[in-house]
């Protein structure tokens, strides 16, 4: 594993641990222009075809949306146990998410016969992407799908890869049973993403996209953002844990490797000015390897090997500087306070307090949103949220004694930046 003592790196060693992987997907994006031409032009059956090519599953064209009869089938098959894990996960993920609901409408007066505000409105719809890989994600349509709907978007779409037997796989059409979206459609990737850019017989065109996906679908999104608006930035996976030498070595090594066992691209690192506690920690970790598939260990040592490892600082306090430069997409504190620490952590997806929350949980069921802002995105963007599917208009009103309170203020901003029509509106006005 890698042990660099962050003083002593050189600035090139510093550039590399903060710059993370970046995603080379030049040869993805000459594909998706080409892919989403097509569907441009063909619509669904350039769909079929590339599920057919990509994904190796041949639908036909009344068999690329899910049925309701489908949905209520994957909901019953799924296992009781799984059913009510979600179902909890929904409630906590609702719960958080209603809190962020803004006020619907505000006014102030900011002087006598003036007054400001503003309307706040649902987007008219939006596409969620769900990703499939080799596995199912309804903990992503939980995290998508619960805000879209406190959000009141009345047009809720999904996408979704068909699995290798064209159809969506149970947990996910349970997830969405729950929290009351019917509208699937079986189709991901570059085809996804182009389908509800333009719009096909059956796929519908929507104004925004949002979800993780892989390289292709994130490809098409930049090809197609002038079509569609793409969403939060994502790339791979990455999290810091922040300790101090009070820190529980077993729990900073197995909450470490979580993110370590996305792919090799992801990284994971624990971030603290304690040797002694990294002695301890190198161990735990060559022990519980050998409890994981030889897959995900391959995925874990490539990781700390690379972009990963453990930062190793001269204090508490340069320890935050470092989360604060670095703006990691997730970080656990694990320290003696943890919530005066969380005072000064200023740039960080999430911040998860104390040794009995691991990303794991808010991963799934702890209730904030997962789907965050990586590759250091965290000092600009925030994770998903209600306010990914609202947008607000300014409301204005002026009575006539409040237009005469202003008319010469307004006429010399219009005169002094040259704008002749601005200042005849004003001084003209009986």
């Amino acid at each position: 594993m890698n042990i660099r003592v962050w003083k002593d790196c050189t600035p090139e060693e510093k550039k590399f641990v903060l710059k993370r992987a970046e995603l080379d997907i030049s040869e993805q994006m000459k594909l998706a222009i080409e892919v989403s031409d097509d569907i441009r032009d063909n619509g669904d059956s350039a769909v079929l075809k590339y599920t057919e090519k990509f994904d190796r599953v041949k639908l036909t064209q009344d068999k690329i949306k899910v049925t309701a009869e489908e949905i209520e089938a994957g909901y019953e098959r799924l296992d009781p146990e799984v059913r009510e894990s979600i179902a909890y996960a929904a409630k906590n993920i609702r719960d958080f998410h209603e809190k962020q609901m803004p006020e619907e409408m505000w006014f102030t007066n900011v002087d006598k016969g003036l007054m400001v505000g503003e309307k706040t409105t649902p987007i008219v719809d939006v596409c969620l992407y769900v990703p499939r890989g080799k596995g199912s994600f309804p903990s992503v349509l939980l995290m998508l799908g619960i805000p879209a709907v406190v959000a009141n978007v009345p047009k809720i779409v999904v996408v979704t890869p068909p699995n290798e037997h064209g159809d969506v796989d149970d947990a996910i059409l349970a997830a969405a049973k729950i929290i009351g979206i019917t509208e699937i459609y079986k189709v991901g990737g570059i085809q996804a993403v182009a389908s509800v850019a333009y719009g096909t017989e059956t796929i519908p065109k929507c104004h925004k996209i949002i979800g993780p996906g892989n390289a292709y679908a994130t490809a098409a999104k930049r090809v197609l953002a002038n079509h569609i608006d793409a969403g939060l930035p994502a790339g791979p996976s990455e999290v810091i844990i922040l300790a101090d030498e009070n820190a529980d070595p077993e729990k900073c090594a197995l909450d470490v490797m979580i993110e370590a066992e996305h792919g090799p691209d992801s990284a994971a690192l624990l971030v603290t000015h304690s040797r002694e506690l990294v002695d301890k920690v190198l161990p735990i970790i060559d022990r519980q390897l050998e409890k994981i598939s030889e897959k995900r260990r391959s995925f874990v040592t490539t990781n700390f090997n690379t972009y990963g490892g453990v930062i190793l600082t001269e204090s508490l306090e340069d320890s935050i500087d470092f989360v604060n430069e670095y703006a990691p997409e997730h970080m656990e504190v694990m320290t003696n306070d943890p919530f005066a620490v969380l005072e000064k952590i200023k740039n960080a997806g999430e911040i998860l307090l104390g040794e009995y929350t691991p990303v794991t949980l808010c991963n799934f069921v702890l209730g904030p949103n997962a789907i965050l802002p990586t590759g250091g995105f965290a000092k600009t963007y925030s994770s998903v949220s209600v306010m990914d599917f609202l947008k607000r208009s300014s409301v204005g009103y002026a009575s006539r004694e409040g237009f005469e309170r202003v008319r010469k203020h307004a006429y010399n901003f219009a005169t002094v930046e040259g704008f002749d029509t601005h200042a005849l509106a004003v001084k003209e006005r009986k």
